[in-house]
């Protein structure tokens, strides 16, 4: 497989005075009727002149002589070549693309909405030339097909795989190097450099996301309520704890029982607490 090759150009410069020199000489040439040398001239001016060339920051240009790729000048400046040349020019500036939100499957199988945000640049302008048909879209293509693999590998959140060491939602640091190295794979051949790659926005499909959002809304009731009752079971042994050592009152085991139900719905329960004067004994 060829690889990119450097041409090095004639300095630009030195061939505008060539060619300011053979325009003063035909000039001098045609005040003095001498045909041949005027002609000669006319066609070294005709010859010079479309080889002239400019090279800004940042990009570079295909040279192909007659269909065979000679090189690429990656210099900037100003340079002249053989009229012949094909010039392409192909900028190695570093690009944006961000990816059109596209619905995948998980790894689970849960539907989800995600894309990414690609930073690259031109690194091999031979294979990006002629390795791909038009490496622009060769890049959009990919990145796409990169998406689908990263989202199948991965479940979205631990609630459906809670053995899982990697998810799409938490895990951002390792999803985006694994995504980066993905594409970077894809786009070697292209002769195309991958500076960054992130997911820029992830979320579950709109025919799920509400179905999601009350689970993970139950989820954390759940660990609330068990958070509240672990609190609330430590407050009572310690009450009851307390009672025993400074010998205020001699509990039964059935008032221990009635105390504990008491406390537990006065610390669990969702509603402030109605107080309620007993004027008769504890068992009326």
């Amino acid at each position: 497989m060829k690889t990119e090759k450097t041409l090095l150009p004639v300095n630009g410069y030195l061939m505008f005075a060539v060619d300011l020199i053979s325009i003063a000489a035909l000039i001098w040439a045609g005040m003095n009727e001498v045909v041949w040398l005027a002609i000669g001239l006319v066609l070294l001016v005709v010859f010079i002149s479309p080889g002239f060339f400019i090279i800004n920051p940042n990009s570079s240009k295909v040279m192909l002589l007659f269909g065979a790729y000679r090189g690429s000048v990656k210099q900037n400046g100003f340079f002249w070549v053989l009229p012949f040349y094909k010039r392409t020019e192909m900028s190695l500036r570093a690009r944006n693309f961000e990816s059109d939100k596209i619905k995948v499957n998980d790894k689970i199988g849960n539907p989800v909405l995600i894309s990414v945000i690609l930073v690259w640049k031109v690194r091999d302008t031979f294979k990006a030339a002629f390795e791909v048909d038009n490496y622009e879209d060769f890049v959009k293509v990919q990145t796409d097909s990169a998406v689908r693999k990263l989202a199948g590998t991965y479940p979205y959140d631990h609630f459906e795989d809670e053995r899982a060491e990697i998810t799409l939602s938490s895990n951002f640091e390792q999803v985006n190097e694994n995504l980066e190295q993905e594409i970077s794979d894809r786009l070697m051949m292209a002769g195309l450099e991958v500076i960054e790659a992130r997911i820029a926005y992830l979320a579950y499909a709109p025919e799920i996301a509400q179905a999601m959002l009350r689970r993970q809304q139950a989820t954390a009731t759940v660990a609330a309520r068990h958070k509240i009752v672990e609190g609330a079971v430590g407050m009572v042994e310690s009450a009851l704890e307390l009672i025993s050592q400074k010998d205020i009152i001699t509990l039964d085991e059935e008032r221990k029982a009635a105390m504990v139900s008491n406390l537990l719905v006065v610390l669990c329960g969702d509603n402030p607490v109605e107080p309620i004067i007993n004027t008769g004994t504890l068992h009326h």
